[in-house]
């Protein structure tokens, strides 16, 4: 038995220190994900100041940081061939994420993230995609899915026809074997590209939905954060919706349940909701209460938060034991 099954964009990040003139400079929109090409990320790399490389891609966050907390956890990603590739597979098993998906062999290289982060905290990314966008309904695995207490999608990947394919057959299979499925909408940016199709697959095929105030608001193109509420709470049977400081919002059918924000010091937002899911999940594979799956969320993406980098740098096992 797994407990959270990640698929998303296998990527390798580069995190770096910036201020707001740079993302002026490079056009860059403060706090938003942009999809850029080769030439793009070679002329943007040679830019930045120096950073920190590491593996990332939102599903994976999740799933490094859900095994972190004592989940069992397993990834589907599609990562080339290739130096940067191995790195992405080793730090997975490294981190306790069981990572068997077949690598792209003589076709792009892996995917990578160059990720500005401003004083204040923000994070503006810029996402080659490389190999990760040929994943396909091949690299679906059924007996793993149907291993797998949750099956949890990232947006980010929803872009090629042959991602959404591939969605709609995790989707399936993990509804056949009495699983659920989750989806994290992971940017505005996606949701805009994609509104419709994303409302068909939330409405039919989605059981547990993550996403933020901006995301749930662009998704139902509502004004206000009520509005958007009453919308999700109809077509999806269970929703955490964050907020920043302001903590979460968890609806289920007629029920609400709001969590604080834990109390951090912001640092690099990169891979907050990511941690959040992590936490979430972890704690509702365990039979948890909502309350509790939301504490859980928002310890994780406090931990998060408060350094560079998108994976955990403290005892989260330890600190939970700790917390009760």
């Amino acid at each position: 038995m797994i407990d959270i099954l990640g698929i998303g964009n296998a990527i390798v990040d580069v995190v770096a220190r910036a201020d707001d003139a740079f993302l002026s400079r490079h056009d860059m929109h403060k706090g938003g994900m942009m999809l850029i090409d080769a030439a793009q990320a070679e002329a943007l790399y040679a830019a930045m100041p120096p950073g920190i490389e590491s593996s990332g891609g939102s599903a994976g966050n999740t799933c490094v940081v859900a095994a972190a907390m004592g989940a069992k956890a397993a990834y589907i990603g599609k990562v080339a061939d290739d130096q940067l590739g191995a790195v992405f597979r080793h730090d997975s098993l490294a981190a306790g994420v069981s990572f068997a998906t077949a690598p792209l062999i003589g076709g792009a290289p892996t995917a990578r993230c160059l990720i500005l982060v401003t004083p204040d905290g923000q994070r503006t990314m810029n996402t080659f995609l490389g190999a990760c966008v040929t994943l396909d309904e091949s690299d679906i695995d059924p007996a793993l899915v149907a291993s797998a207490a949750v099956t949890y999608m990232e947006g980010y990947l929803f872009d090629p026809p042959a991602a959404q394919a591939a969605f709609y057959k995790a989707a399936s299979l993990a509804h056949a074997a009495g699983r659920k499925v989750a989806l994290s909408l992971s940017d505005a940016f996606c949701v805009h590209r994609h509104r419709a199709a994303f409302r068909d697959l939330v409405k039919g095929h989605v059981d547990i939905l993550f996403a933020n105030e901006t995301e749930i608001a662009a998704l139902y193109e509502t004004n206000t954060w009520e509005e958007a509420v009453a919308a999700v709470r109809t077509e999806v049977g269970l929703a955490a919706l964050t907020r920043s400081e302001a903590g979460s919002t968890i609806v289920r059918g007629s029920e609400t349940v709001q969590v604080l924000a834990e109390p951090a010091t912001v640092v690099d937002t990169t891979g907050a909701g990511d941690a959040y899911a992590a936490g979430f999940l972890t704690g509702l594979t365990a039979g948890k209460s909502l309350a509790i799956c939301g504490r859980l969320g928002s310890y994780a993406a406090a931990e998060i938060i408060g350094h560079y980098g998108a994976r955990p740098e403290a005892d989260l096992r330890g600190a939970m034991a700790a917390l009760g």
